[in-house]
Formats: C-alpha cells, sequence, structure tokens
C-alpha cells in the first residue's frame, strides 16, 4: 500500500523534464542555431532529392536504389524526432518537455535508429547477392523480397524498443527533472529514476547489442564475401565496377557504425554525459546530412542520372 502511494505521489510531482542542451552565452547558442538549422535543412533537402530522383528516374528502378529511398526516408524522420526541440531549446524557448513527450522522442530515436542498423544490414546483403550472384540476383532479389525486406527493418526497428519504453512508465522520479542533455535519452532516465533500474539497463543493453551486433554481422560476413569475390575478378577495371557498386554504402555503414555503437552499448549510469551528448550530434545532425553527398558523389550512376537531369534544364 505504501508503496503504491509512493508512485502515485511520483508520478503527480514529475509530470515534464527540462533539456538544459549546451552551455554558453546567447551569441553562442544562436550561431549554434543558425549551424544546426542549415544542417537540418541540408539533411531534409538532400534525402527527399535523393527519393525524388530515384522514384522519377526509370535506370534507378532497382532494389538497390528502393533501399536506399527507405534509407533516406529513414533519415528524414529519424533527424525531424529530435532537431526541432534541439533548435528551439537553442532559441532559448521553452526547454520543458512533457514526460509523454519526452517517452515518444526517445522511442522514435532509438526506433529509427534500430531500424537504420537493420537496414544497412539488408542492402549489406542485397550487394552480396549483386555481386556474388549476378546471374541469379534479379530472380532472388525481387521487388516483392525487396518490400518485406525493407518492411522487415522498419517494424523490426519499432518493436524491439516497445519492451524499454514499457520499463521506463514503469520508473519513479521523486528528485530532479533536469536532463543533462538537449534530447531525451535513456541514459537520462536511468540516472534520473529514484527506483531500482538494473533490470532496465539490462534489457536495453540486450536490445542494443542484438540490434547491433546481429546488423553488423550481417554486414560483416556480407562484405567478406563480396571481397572474396571482387579479388577474384581477373580484370582491374571489373574489380573497379564491382566496389564502386558498394563503395558508398560501405562508407555509410563505417560513419553510421562508429558513431552509434557508443551510445547504444554503453546505456549505464556511469557513461559520461557530456561525451554522449557530443557523440549524439554527431550522430544525429552531422551523419544524416553526410548521407545524401557520399551517395551522390560517390556513385557513377547516380551522378550519370544528375547529369542528364541538369542537361536537360
Amino acid at each position: 500500500m505504501a508503496d503504491q502511494n509512493q508512485v502515485e505521489f511520483n508520478e503527480t510531482r514529475v509530470t515534464e523534464f527540462i533539456l538544459l542542451g549546451f552551455p554558453g552565452s546567447p551569441h553562442v547558442q544562436m550561431l549554434i542555431f543558425v549551424v544546426f538549422f542549415i544542417m537540418y535543412i541540408l539533411t531534409v533537402l538532400g534525402n527527399a532529392s535523393i527519393i525524388i530522383l530515384v522514384t522519377t528516374s526509370s535506370r534507378l528502378h532497382s532494389p538497390m536504389y528502393f533501399f536506399l529511398c527507405n534509407l533516406s526516408f529513414l533519415e528524414i524522420w529519424y533527424t525531424t524526432a529530435s532537431v526541432p526541440k534541439i533548435l528551439a531549446i537553442f532559441l532559448g524557448r521553452s526547454r520543458t518537455i512533457s514526460f509523454a513527450g519526452c517517452l515518444l522522442q526517445m522511442y522514435f530515436i532509438f526506433s529509427f535508429g534500430c531500424a537504420e542498423h537493420i537496414l544497412l544490414a539488408v542492402m549489406a546483403y542485397d550487394r552480396y547477392l549483386a555481386i556474388c550472384y549476378p546471374l541469379h540476383y534479379h530472380t532472388i532479389m525481387d521487388m516483392g523480397l525487396s518490400g518485406k525486406l525493407a518492411g522487415g527493418a522498419w517494424l523490426g526497428g519499432f518493436l524491439v524498443v516497445i519492451f524499454p519504453s514499457y520499463l521506463i512508465t514503469r520508473l519513479s522520479f521523486c528528485g530532479s527533472n533536469v536532463i543533462n542533455n538537449f534530447f531525451c535519452n535513456i541514459d537520462n532516465w536511468i540516472i534520473l529514476s529514484c527506483t531500482n533500474t538494473s533490470f532496465l539497463e539490462k534489457i536495453v543493453f540486450i536490445t542494443a547489442t542484438l540490434v547491433i551486433i546481429g546488423s553488423c554481422v550481417v554486414t560483416l560476413l556480407s562484405y567478406m564475401f563480396i571481397i572474396s569475390t571482387i579479388v577474384r575478378i581477373p580484370s582491374t577495371e571489373g574489380r573497379k565496377k564491382a566496389f564502386s557498386t558498394c563503395s558508398s554504402h560501405f562508407a555509410v555503414v563505417i560513419i553510421w557504425y562508429g558513431s552509434t555503437a557508443f551510445l547504444f552499448v554503453k546505456p549505464s549510469k556511469q557513461t559520461a554525459l557530456e561525451v554522449t551528448k557530443i557523440v549524439s550530434i554527431f550522430n544525429l545532425i552531422v551523419v544524416p546530412v553526410m548521407n545524401p553527398f557520399i551517395y551522390t558523389l560517390r556513385n557513377k550512376e547516380v551522378k550519370n542520372v544528375l547529369r542528364n537531369k541538369f542537361h536537360r534544364v
């Protein structure tokens, strides 16, 4: 009875959180706002341009670019789940966020992040089939299978975060409601809670490890077979052509895994919050704006389609 009254008391006390963001003078805050705003606009426009380019060009109607469209669409929403609130904080507007709003923000950020891990693994598998089994590729990877794999990536990303999110709703917050971050991260929920979070930490660690390690294993195995196939191609031109079809994806994979492994595998109270904030900025804002440029600058087919579009104009 006493425990129940304590939970009810805590729930009536903590109905919103305060996001600290980054310290600094108003001039510094405005400068950061301008930089982040430009990067957010570039992210939306760049990824939207890829979607439009692929959907309007018949030369790009293939599973590889279908997955790229999904990745671009995912990046737009992944960034949008956090950046608008971040920009509002830098403008000096309300730093508060409701309990439900904080939970939803965290859920969508991590769902989109997990979905991207799965989707990148799917894209690696697609490149594996295209390079290692070129004669059977179009038979195996038809649009039906492509749709199922892309849908599975989206569904998997949203499902794996449900249970950790539910466990967060069971936490009690009887102390400070100040989040030392610019968005609602799982680390901060764990630190602010005055109840035992060991089970939540284990579930988050297991979930994140399964998603990251699972997708990483698929990606690594795919590229091991891809590389072994490419080195056996007799001509230098053939090897360059084969590698060019997956170089953009490989660059995105390196950047994405490098920036997210630290965030998703260490949701504990001992995590250095200031370091987490810096890595989160790179992960939420910098990486999404880089992907469109990587796929346009390193992909010959996309560059050729772009040239044709500009020549027509």
